[in-house]
């Protein structure tokens, strides 16, 4: 062989190099995930390229100092070849990030951790990712206001979540179409406790401190995710089939919450019989002093309450959006109303099922009532990311569940809504997906007025 052949065939060979590279030397296979998943109100959250199944949360606060040191375990599977992704974490001090156990490069950019693994990764191919982080969480103020994220309180603190305010405390893909299993270990000073979703799986008190080890196994989105750290009465029952459920209350707040909470069990009863089998392993509520939060949230198995306002329609909304909104979740936060017309629906038709005021003379009061609030734009398609929860997507869109019900009748109706969760249980869906489910479930009536002046028509409609 020739020296110039020799040249030519190694140079040849430097070329492809260059051109393919490999995972250790940094050359790129695939392509970056890309930060967001384009939602139409919140473009930022989420992250594509990857779907997450299981979120190891190992937490360790301190309220005098308000120092939040934590390690978050990231189990996903890449959706398209990755040579980066993203994660969403607003705040807090990124110490290290490892995926596969070696260190990965990583830099920060608002609320994006965009982070470049030492191997490429294949589509298909399942890996864990581990960002140890620190800092003093931050609470985030909402496009309609409202503050959510990590809360401080009087004695601890109260991590909410809707609808982005989780990556205030952990690192993930922050989107309600990326749902997941959860283990959230939470350390506090002893004399503390630490509530969060799902079962309490071990606790432990060490060197004047307690940890406790919450876990999770049905997917739950993020957003849904809570932490609450304070002095809490816990009380532990059953509920249906004897469903375990747990409730923890600020001890200032105890004995004027028993009463309503003692309902726990018996709606759950009732709205199985509405709703089809409820979709958790567990149940409960938290009940914080008033003015921490301000408003009531659907966490999942264990929805939050200020004291002032647990009442027993809002235990009714808050239990109801278990089956509505936590087992099946919104692809999207246009499609809030599947969330917040059920659940007001659910307050309808219990009371109608409790010697109040018909589902239909409700429909009736709020078309009559003169308040523009209500046709300020329709169910489907909130005016922007401050409205999504605002009056339309909760009272239009019960209405619209009513107009379903005068169309089908009962049986068919009732069919309907437990098919529907039962269908989607665990998953998410759309407004389409909705659309399409009842016209499958009743292929004989015509929805489509219902559709167009209700669910998405401007202003009131002519006829109720």
């Amino acid at each position: 062989m020739s020296r110039s052949l020799r040249l030519v065939q190694a140079f040849a060979a430097l070329l492809a190099l260059a051109l393919t590279g490999t995972a250790c030397d940094g050359g790129v296979r695939g392509t970056p995930g890309g930060s967001g998943v384009r939602d139409p109100y919140f473009p930022k959250a989420g992250n594509g390229g990857y779907d997450v199944g299981h979120y190891a949360l190992t937490l360790d606060y301190t309220p005098a100092t308000r120092r939040l040191t934590g390690t978050a375990v990231v189990t996903a599977r890449a959706t398209r070849d990755l040579s980066a992704f993203d994660l969403d974490l607003a705040g807090l001090r990124v110490d290290s990030v490892t995926v596969e156990g070696k260190d990965a490069r990583w830099n920060r950019a608002g609320q994006e951790l965009t982070v470049r693994p030492h191997d490429d990764l294949s589509k298909g191919e399942a890996f864990r990712t581990t960002v140890r982080y620190s800092g003093t969480p931050r609470t985030l103020t909402d496009p309609d206001g409202s503050e959510e994220g990590w809360l401080p309180t009087a004695d601890g603190a109260l991590a909410l979540g809707e609808p982005v305010g989780s990556m205030a405390w952990f690192p993930g893909s922050h989107h309600p179409s990326d749902k997941a299993s959860y283990d959230i270990t939470v350390t506090v000073p002893k004399g503390l406790q630490a509530v969060s979703n799902g079962e309490l799986a071990d606790q432990r008190t060490q060197d004047g401190r307690t940890t406790y080890h919450w876990h999770s196994a049905q997917p739950m989105a993020s957003y849904l995710a809570t932490v609450a750290i304070g002095h809490y009465a816990i009380t532990r029952t059953t509920g249906p089939h004897g469903l375990p459920v747990v409730t923890a209350v600020d001890r200032t707040q105890a004995a004027a919450s028993r009463k309503v909470l003692a309902k726990i069990p018996e709606i759950l009863d009732w709205e199985e019989y509405n709703f089809g089998p409820y979709p958790f392993s567990s149940a409960g509520a938290i009940v914080d002093r008033r003015g921490d939060a301000g408003y009531a949230l659907e966490t999942q198995t264990r929805p939050v309450f200020p004291a002032d306002q647990l009442t027993t329609p809002i235990l009714v909304h808050e239990l109801a959006h278990q089956w509505y909104g936590d087992s099946v979740t919104p692809a999207s936060w246009r499609d809030m109303w599947l969330n917040e017309g059920f659940a007001t629906y659910a307050e309808w038709l219990y009371d109608e099922d409790h010697g109040g005021k018909s589902a239909q003379e409700r429909f009736t009061e709020v078309y009559e009532e003169d308040d523009e609030a209500v046709w300020a734009f329709p169910p489907a398609k909130p005016s922007g990311a401050a409205h999504i929860s605002d009056t339309p997507v909760y009272e239009r869109g019960a209405m619209v569940l009513q107009k379903i019900r005068q169309k089908v009748g009962d049986d068919t109706f009732y069919a309907i809504i437990q098919g529907w969760a039962a269908a989607r249980r665990h998953g998410t869906a759309s407004t389409a997906d909705f659309t399409a489910y009842v016209e499958k479930k009743a292929p004989h009536r015509d929805f489509g007025g219902i559709w167009k002046d209700w669910l998405y028509g401007e202003g009131r409609p002519a006829h109720p």
